[in-house]
């Protein structure tokens, strides 16, 4: 028998989390660019996997919200071109 609690966290919609090289392979940049930017303010930042520690990996959604914004910009760019 499951409680309530458990309903509710089987409704809640999942964060996944990513590491860098699924990263690099969503945005074709390298790993020393993506630190780059995100030094930057430039790319999502990345968490910490490990208080104190080196692991990093970055939230999906957040990777794919700053590529559709490339695109978005890419998109009004071209309106100013024409």
């Amino acid at each position: 028998m499951s409680t309530n609690t458990e309903i509710a966290d089987f409704d809640t919609p999942q964060r996944r989390l990513i590491r860098v090289k699924e990263v690099r392979e969503l945005t074709g940049l390298s790993r020393s660019y993506i630190y780059s930017l995100s030094a930057e303010g430039l790319f999502p930042r990345s968490v910490p996997l490990v208080p104190g520690g080196t692991a990093k990996a970055w939230l999906h959604d957040e990777i794919m919200d700053w590529l559709e914004g490339r695109v978005a910009e890419r998109d009004g760019g071209l309106n100013d071109e024409q």
